[in-house]
């Protein structure tokens, strides 16, 4: 019989080197009620940028804020039409491998559930049910006068037919789905408004310069404390709404786990961090397990 290990931790002020020793890792898993906290680096191998990696977005891009949004409709115009281009590859978006490493841990008991910082629905496409989407998803849409939510597939239906012909070649994309886009290009974009009450349409995501949803951060906390340990994917930890749980779990006691190649906010607080990539990390990992990888991706 495999002894279950017991994984001992202590914090420690000093920068944390990036190892490829997935031990720890794989520990955790073996011990279970590990709470995954994922972040845009899980989904880069999937298509979807990141915003602070090599490469990274926020190099070139300033995401729509949510008091620009709801500021005035130029805002809005501008938002809505990246975002409609962009959805065409966002919406076309299939789980890599990692997101099938974590469904299928899932499915083998080893984890207690899954908070993600991504919009992009992938972790359920992948098979994925107990998720939070600390940020919300893309794929639909919630309109701010009346609170009638929609699909952001019919609303992508009703955007084409609104802007017959509107097809401008995008500069880049963003792991917001928002693409590069110029002014000029979306200056004649017709916006269009709910279909119950006239409103104004937002995706249903939490924009920067907003609030993730109290209730949505205390249900987080409760998972934080119910899980013997957290393992982070992909997630620099940059931005509070997940640092905050790795700094809860640390004072908690309970080991932090990262697996990201490059540093992180959060890197004081971990027992170790794999500098190394997200999917052939996770593969490894479920093949030490003896976890195969066979669900079957559902559609999103």
């Amino acid at each position: 019989m495999r002894m279950r290990p017991t994984l001992s931790w202590t914090p420690t002020a000093d920068p944390l080197p990036g190892t490829s020793d997935l031990r720890q890792v794989t520990d955790a898993l073996t011990e279970g009620g590990v709470l995954v906290l994922s972040g845009a680096g899980l989904s880069t191998e999937s298509g979807i940028p990141d915003y602070r990696g090599a490469g990274g977005s926020l190099s070139r891009h300033t995401p729509m804020t949510y008091q620009d949004f709801t500021a005035g409709a130029q805002a809005r115009r501008r938002y809505w039409a990246r975002s409609h281009l962009g959805w065409r590859t966002f919406g076309r978006a299939r789980p890599n491998a990692g997101h099938r490493a974590v469904a299928a841990f899932e499915r083998h008991g080893l984890l207690s559930g899954v908070v993600t910082q991504n919009v992009d629905g992938l972790h359920q496409a992948a098979g994925s049910r107990d998720v939070v989407e600390l940020h919300g998803n893309l794929a639909r849409v919630v309109c701010l006068s009346c609170g009638a939510a929609g699909s952001r597939h019919e609303l992508a239906v009703r955007l084409e037919q609104a802007n017959a012909g509107f097809d401008p070649v995008a500069a880049g994309m963003n792991p917001d789905g928002d693409a590069d886009l110029t002014d000029e290009q979306v200056r004649d974009f017709v916006v269009v408004p709910c279909a119950v009450c006239g409103g104004i349409l937002k995706p249903d995501v939490v924009f920067f310069g907003e609030t993730v949803p109290p209730p949505r951060v205390e249900h987080c906390r409760t998972l934080v404390d119910r899980a013997t340990s957290l393992l982070v994917l992909g997630s620099s930890l940059t931005v509070m709404s997940g640092l905050r749980f790795v700094r809860q779990a640390a004072r908690a006691g309970k080991p932090v786990l990262i697996v990201n190649r490059d540093p992180t906010r959060g890197d004081q607080h971990a027992l170790t961090r794999v500098a190394l990539p997200l999917g052939a990390a996770l593969v490894a990992v479920a093949d030490r397990l003896d976890v195969p990888l066979d669900g079957q991706p559902q559609p999103l």
